[in-house]
């Protein structure tokens, strides 16, 4: 009969929304980021409750486009935990997202969150493939006008193209402080150190030579244009 209970009381546990949740989940009204602790834990240490002000839950620049001017054509100005303390362990994040014309935000992925994205200016075509199935991989993409949104799963790869010939803004919501970012060609090509090339060349049908030139470019990484926070920790 113990062991019954204990049977049961184990899968409520897993049934439970708390234990599903992917970030930790508050215990307090807030739990502002101490950047500067030395303790480590999933996500960061809170710092002392007297320390916190307004300005740990606050961001501005939004409105602000960012340069555009890379060979990618988009930017993303983004808001996370690193940048803004008070969202340590709320669970949520964004992002403004700017395309020049024909701009792209590359097949990448994010690990710890889905994503909802709202288009603000412009036009995007916007899609995302699915996990392996018996049909394959199945891509689900569409036209995105202004006012629109469109979702991407947790962990699929996903992309945005700017296909007209004005820019495009969109903003993006996720359920993550930290929802992490894994661009596709970069992960496989531009690891450090460099997977072995037979390991890519079978599965990708290409030659070894054609594998060792693709890791000698340059990947380019799109949150890798940011600028500095907006709001520095405490």
């Amino acid at each position: 009969m113990a062991a019954r209970i204990i049977l049961i009381t184990a899968l409520l546990a897993l049934a439970s929304p708390r234990a599903l949740a992917f970030d930790p989940s508050p215990l307090q009204d807030f739990c502002v980021a101490d950047y500067d602790s030395k303790v480590s834990v999933n996500g960061f240490a809170c710092m002392n409750a007297k320390d916190v002000t307004v300005d740990d839950f606050y961001f501005t620049g939004l409105d602000k486009a960012a340069s555009t001017s890379n060979e990618l054509g988009a930017n993303i100005t983004l808001v996370n935990v690193e940048r803004l303390p008070g969202l340590n362990t709320l669970g949520v994040a964004m992002s403004r997202i700017d395309y020049a014309p024909f701009g792209l935000n590359p097949p990448h992925s994010h690990p710890r969150s889905s994503e909802i994205l709202h288009v603000a200016e412009g036009t995007l075509y916007a899609g995302f493939v699915t996990s392996n199935t018996a049909q394959g991989n199945l891509l689900f993409a569409k036209k995105l006008n202004k006012g629109d949104a469109f979702v991407f799963p947790r962990g699929l790869v996903h992309f945005q193209f700017n296909n007209g010939d004005i820019p495009a803004v969109a903003f993006a919501t996720f359920g993550s402080q930290s929802p992490g970012l894994v661009t596709a060609a970069n992960a496989l090509f531009g690891s450090k150190p460099p997977i072995p090339d037979y390991i890519l060349a079978r599965p990708a049908q290409l030659s070894k030579t054609t594998v060792d030139w693709l890791q000698e470019q340059q990947w380019l990484d799109i949150a890798q244009e940011n600028g500095p926070p907006s709001v520095q920790a405490n």
